[in-house]
């Protein structure tokens, strides 16, 4: 896995087919400290599964908004396009954390915080040494298309 990576859970992708979310719910991206290393086959992922970097500076605890499910899906031509307008930022803080290794993308309005996919920080990422930016692809964060 590279830098700017992202890996989405098997689990995700069944649960997001099976409809188990509304297009109200709120994603998030959170921060990851390396204590859990994430992995696609994690079998039920959630943020709690993981360890979230400290809260302080300029990250607050849950990470930052992507916007509603019904925001991040579209469809055109029978491929589906997750994407979110916001590129999630944080500002240098001498109170951030200094290891950051992964974005956690997951629904926050669901009860478990299901956790949908993963981006790879190269870390450790000195939050308070600089600001950390995740620039999601212009294509999408990820797309699912039919077979042809």
């Amino acid at each position: 896995m590279a830098r700017g990576d992202v890996t989405i859970f098997q689990e995700a992708m069944a649960y997001l087919i099976d409809g188990g979310w509304e297009g109200t719910d709120v994603i998030k991206c959170a921060i990851l400290d390396n204590t859990t290393t994430p992995a696609a086959d994690d079998t039920t992922p959630a943020l709690g599964d993981y360890t979230e970097v400290g809260t302080g500076g300029t990250y607050v605890a849950g990470g930052t908004s992507l916007g509603t499910l019904a925001d991040c899906v579209t469809q055109t031509a029978g491929t589906m396009k997750f994407d979110s307008a916001t590129n999630p930022s944080w500002a240098q803080n001498a109170s951030n954390d200094t290891d950051a290794y992964w974005g956690l993308i997951y629904n926050d309005t669901d009860g478990s915080d299901r956790a949908i996919g993963f981006v790879d920080l190269d870390g450790p990422v000195d939050m308070s040494a600089g600001a950390l930016s995740i620039t999601w692809d212009s294509s999408g964060i990820f797309t699912i298309a039919p077979s042809a």
